[in-house]
């Protein structure tokens, strides 16, 4: 192994991505797909800086989408059992 090839790969979180878009928000889910797939073409290319930028925007997508729909969630249930 060569000394300058030890690199880390940038988690891409799509499978969370995916799952945010179909089960949470879709807008942002949507943006946290696009911000994945720039993960994985930064890892594939080698460009670990662009990567890792692109894969924290990816996470904090993920984490606000699924807040989002967490509390959709909580609304909607609260709104069916007082109706």
């Amino acid at each position: 192994m060569e000394s300058g090839q030890a690199c880390a790969v940038a988690p891409s979180y799509l499978g969370w991505s995916i799952f945010n878009t179909l089960c949470c928000c879709l807008p942002l889910g949507i943006a946290a797909i696009v911000c994945s797939c720039k993960v994985q073409n930064a890892n594939a290319l080698g460009e670990a800086a662009r990567a890792a930028e692109a894969s924290r925007t990816a996470k904090v997508l993920n984490i606000i989408a699924l807040v989002c729909g967490i509390i959709l969630i909580i609304i909607f249930i609260a709104i069916k059992a007082t109706a």
